[in-house]
């Protein structure tokens, strides 16, 4: 069977793509996936045959914040709209190209957390599967309310409803200009309508114990899996875990590929927060030099890390909310505090308050004093139980992976 799986975004949003992905190409299919050139290195790395899909992640992302931070300020709406349009719509002629030279003689699609439109008509063209990986719930339902944040969190400010109607109107053109050029009718409906008229698997890759209620109500039609990571080791895990033992356990600070407007700033409020609880700081910098802060016995300035080994050795974890690190938080049994900035961020920002296992600030508002009190609350016996609980009900690595793979060999054989 021949697989491809396309999937845009960071790598949060790519690495569910690629687990899987390894999964199926072990049980001897063969397996294709289209992600954005600054990953593409890093799937290969993992065993994986990967091509160039879509614009460079990284740009993307400093775009969206820029967007993001300056589209609630006054000005003028067009300039916000046509902003809005240009970073949805970017890369959608080139995506498709390349996707649906990929595409040919494949069994099945699988499409990542974004660009569904892109996939959907590729697969429509085939007239092959298509299938979703969803990291947090994104289509329509009843149990996801707007977050209980101190600061306001305008991307999930909407219903889901309301952002769909948006996005459809935003990428429509686009989306029409690629039917088009593959022969296919003009769409009336979203790609997202489209995939539940054709009755495409969506796999949710998280756990349904983040969002009680909602598998009951989605009734086993989009099943959950639980968190998506290959579990990578990394070559500062033993040295990490040595540092770890020689004191008490740290918190770990880490902020994944969220821009940080001053990183030696943050490191040096976030040590300085750290001394004055009497704690220790695991802290990843991004670069090898630390920017220049040297490491002591009180603070660890540390690359990536496996979240698997070394967060259980933490006693808590401070972190910018994305998909992947607030599962592996989880299932690590820590408390944590979340300071979030865009995209999915501030609804996994709610769920860890509605969780009680943590709280959450934005991170642009965050002052070394609102840190100090964060980590206070959240280093209280009831979190450290409450982490410890919720752990307990999380989907081991091992068992999310070979669930969603069969699932994915079902969908393509039906």
């Amino acid at each position: 069977m021949k697989v491809v799986l396309a999937g845009h975004g960071t790598r949060g949003d790519v690495e569910p793509c690629a687990t899987v992905g390894l999964e199926l190409q072990r049980r001897g299919h063969e397996v294709r996936m289209a992600v954005p050139p600054d990953l593409v290195s890093f799937v290969e790395s993992a065993g994986l045959a990967a091509v160039c899909y879509g614009p460079d992640s990284r740009e993307q992302v400093n775009a969206v914040a820029d967007f993001v931070h300056h589209a609630f300020t006054p000005q003028n709406p067009i300039n916000v709209v046509r902003a809005g349009r240009e970073l949805f719509v970017e890369g959608w002629a080139q995506m498709s190209r390349t996707l649906t030279s990929l595409a040919d003689g494949a069994d099945l699609l699988v499409t990542g957390q974004t660009y569904h439109g892109v996939a959907a008509n590729v697969a429509e063209y085939y007239d092959i599967p298509l299938a979703a990986l969803h990291h947090f719930p994104i289509r329509v339902n009843g149990r996801l309310a707007l977050p209980s944040i101190p600061s306001p969190a305008p991307l999930i400010r909407f219903s889901l409803r309301a952002a769909w109607w948006l996005y459809w109107r935003t990428t429509k053109d686009v989306d029409d200009a690629q039917r088009r050029e593959l022969g296919l009718p003009r769409a009336a409906t979203p790609a997202a309508k489209r995939m539940a008229d054709r009755g495409s698997l969506e796999i949710q890759a998280y756990d349904e114990a983040c969002f009680p209620g909602l598998a009951a109500e989605w009734n086993g039609r989009r099943p959950f899996v639980g968190a998506l990571t290959m579990d990578l080791p990394t070559d500062a895990d033993g040295e990490v875990a040595s540092w770890i033992a020689a004191g008490s356990p740290p918190i770990y600070f880490g902020f994944g590929s969220t821009p940080v407007q001053s990183p030696a700033d943050t490191i040096t409020m976030i040590a300085a927060v750290c001394k004055e609880l009497g704690e220790r700081a695991l802290i990843y910098s991004g670069t090898s030099d630390g920017y220049g802060i040297s490491h002591s016995d009180h603070v660890n300035l540390v690359g990536l890390v496996n979240y698997s080994a070394i967060l259980p050795l933490c006693r808590a974890a401070v972190h910018h909310g994305g998909a992947g690190t607030t599962a592996a938080t989880l299932r690590a049994g820590v408390p944590m505090v979340v300071l979030w900035d865009v995209a999915d961020q501030p609804l996994w920002a709610a769920q860890v308050i509605r969780m009680k296992v943590g709280c959450a600030r934005r991170l642009s508002t965050t002052t070394r004093d609102s840190l100090v009190a964060h980590l206070r609350h959240i280093l209280a016996p009831q979190y450290v139980t409450r982490a410890r609980e919720i752990a307990t009900r999380m989907t081991k690595p091992a068992e999310s992976v070979i669930t969603a793979a069969d699932l994915l060999e079902d969908a393509a054989r039906t």
